[in-house]
């Protein structure tokens, strides 16, 4: 997160992203520490990229739907970040100034791994534009669910645009994922996937638990 001294940061609330690849649980883990929080009395913001908005819900079909075809790995990039910026500045932003707990379902750290490892745009030019998009906003936790390829693919059914990749691709994107995290151990922890998602959601309530007393209700 940016810097709480810096007169432009207004969020008071925990921002939780959780990243991994297809197949990986991240909607059931999302949606279970929603509950989670909500039954301690916790005000949360569960959402989602692409999609966490009525204009992201229209970018989401484009890169999502298999008849959109080929798309140039830029213009990929372009609407992965102008996604970004209307969920940032309408949805996100507002909650943390409200005091929420704000939990998205993928985040910057999945327009590196897919646009930039998977695509093989360049890293840094990528990482320039997704950091713009969100005003550097960046989460407090990412929570990573580490999954082979070839497993969180048989799990996903009928293939989106994205899942219809090489696995080649997915690997890429897995290992990106790793290297994030493994760059700010403070900052992420990285769960086996293959777990029960029982056993996943009590680690996962375990990292995100020591954030919560960061938060604080804003004034009314």
């Amino acid at each position: 997160m940016q810097s709480a001294d810096d007169p432009l940061v207004t969020e008071v609330g925990v921002f939780v992203a959780f990243e991994g690849g297809e197949g990986s649980g991240k909607s059931t883990q999302s949606r279970l520490l929603s509950q989670w929080l909500e039954s301690r009395g916790r005000r949360v913001l569960l959402t989602r990229e692409p999609g966490g908005t009525e204009v992201g819900a229209r970018l989401r079909s484009i890169l999502l739907d298999p008849a959109t075809g080929h798309l140039s790995p830029r213009t990929e990039a372009l609407i992965y970040a102008a996604d970004k910026a209307e969920h940032v500045d309408t949805v996100i932003l507002p909650a943390l100034a409200d005091g929420s707990v704000v939990i998205t379902d993928r985040y910057v750290d999945s327009t590196l791994a897919y646009q930039g490892a998977g695509r093989a745009l360049h890293v840094n030019e990528l990482e320039s534009l997704a950091r713009w998009a969100t005003a550097d906003l960046r989460p407090h936790l990412t929570v990573l669910l580490d999954v082979d390829p070839a497993t969180g693919l048989s799990r996903a059914g009928e293939p989106d645009r994205i899942e219809g990749e090489p696995v080649e691709f997915h690997q890429r994107v897995r290992r990106h994922f790793l290297d994030l995290a493994a760059t700010d151990p403070e900052h992420y922890v990285v769960l086996d996937a293959n777990e029960a998602p029982e056993l996943i959601h009590e680690r996962v309530r375990a990292a995100v638990e020591p954030w919560l007393g960061q938060a604080r209700e804003a004034v009314s």
